[in-house]
């Protein structure tokens, strides 16, 4: 995750004040321009980076955000009393933080938290992030160390995927809740980018295919009151998204319906536009193909199938976010994979979709939406079926 730094007072380039020096990399390093010769700075940021993702997990983990929005603002010397800290750690930790835009330090030494921290890393707020960061660093921070073995069995490092189902069968519960919470947060963001992409007012009902809890029909529902929604999903996760959409007080335009879209025969009908939302990169190219024949034969001639996702460039030379969470589905699913733009076109027009639009979005969860429509006139339904 990138996290923005804060900006202070304007001052000019390599100026200094009083009391403060320039990082020794902006004070030294002269201007490389092309064809300068390459240094090990980019190694070293690539080696170190989980130096700042375990900052962030162990000021999740000692609850610091939210002491410090309870105190507003406070110095080192009493921070380090109320999370139990030695004066030297705790004061290492403020400055990592500080560094990396999670807090500011006032010029009186008081800490407050920054906006980013302000938003999504207080217990008890609305978009509370924390609990991904437990998730991550509880189980997906150790299997990412057995990335080695994953690249060598070809199997997931994050589960044991002959004994369990998922990695979700033997997670903590806390985590677990936490985790679903923040994938809410995530969602509903990613919701907000597509909602201001696509145009929803011509359609009447959506169905989003592996909803989760619901954070898409939320904001779309939300965001166009006219539209109606279905979340399909597994009987627990189902349940999940009943009683969020009716603690927001949305049970009579959000439906939470269980199924299994990979074993269902069909998908619920009555929808004329399809979603799936973070769901192809988590299965292999035969079981995606075989549930966009599944969202072509739901769909009404005119409907669209909305494929939202973290797209691989077809060159496969990035962007990077897309590319590690390919390496991501490796260790944490038996098949999953991130595709291509040109992978997802093939797919869509075999099930017998028209044109794709491409809509770039700027969000964390995903980089486009791909829609496609089921043609006015089809031939005897998909031109590609699966068994």
């Amino acid at each position: 995750m990138a996290w923005t730094v804060e900006a202070g007072t304007e001052e000019r380039p390599g100026e200094e004040r009083p009391g403060e020096r320039q990082p020794e990399i902006a004070r030294s390093a002269p201007d490389r321009g092309p064809g300068a010769p390459p240094t090990p700075v980019p190694l070293m940021e690539l080696a170190t980076g989980f130096w700042r993702f375990k900052v962030l997990a162990a000021a999740v983990d000692l609850g610091l955000f939210t002491v410090l929005a309870r105190l507003d603002a406070a110095d080192a010397q009493r921070i380090g009393a109320e999370l139990g800290l030695h004066p030297r750690p705790v004061r290492m930790l403020l400055a990592c933080c500080t560094a990396l835009g999670l807090l500011d330090r006032g010029d009186d030494g008081r800490y407050r938290n920054a906006p980013t921290a302000r938003e999504f890393l207080v217990e008890g707020r609305p978009h509370y992030f924390g609990g991904f960061v437990r998730y991550s660093d509880r189980y997906g921070y150790p299997a990412w160390q057995r990335l080695g073995e994953a690249l060598h069995t070809n199997r997931p490092t994050t589960w044991d995927a002959d004994d369990q189902e998922s990695a979700f069968v033997t997670a903590d519960p806390g985590i677990l809740e936490g985790f679903w919470e923040a994938m809410f947060t995530l969602s509903s963001f990613t919701a907000a980018g597509l909602g201001e992409a696509y145009d929803f007012t011509a359609h009447r009902r959506l169905l989003d295919v592996g909803g989760g809890t619901g954070a898409f029909p939320v904001a779309l529902c939300r965001r166009h009151p006219h539209l109606r929604a279905t979340v399909l999903d597994l009987p627990r996760v189902a349940a999940m998204a009943r009683e969020k959409v009716a603690g927001l007080g949305l049970s009579e335009v959000i439906e939470a319906r269980d199924g299994d879209f990979l074993h269902d025969e069909r998908l619920p009908d009555g929808h004329d536009v399809i979603l799936l939302s973070m769901i192809l990169h988590d299965w292999d190219q035969e079981t995606g193909r075989r549930l966009l024949d599944k969202c072509f034969a739901a769909l009404p001639p005119g409907g669209a199938v909305i494929i939202c996702e973290l797209v691989l460039d077809d060159d496969e030379r990035g962007p990077a976010p897309a590319a590690l969470m390919g390496l991501n589905m490796l260790v944490e699913t038996r098949s999953g994979h991130n595709y291509t733009y040109a992978e997802y076109r093939g797919w869509l027009a075999d099930a017998g979709f028209g044109p794709v639009e491409v809509l770039p979005l700027d969000t964390a969860g995903a980089n486009a939406a791909l829609v496609a429509r089921k043609p006015d006139r089809v031939r005897n339904g998909p031109r590609r079926l699966f068994p």
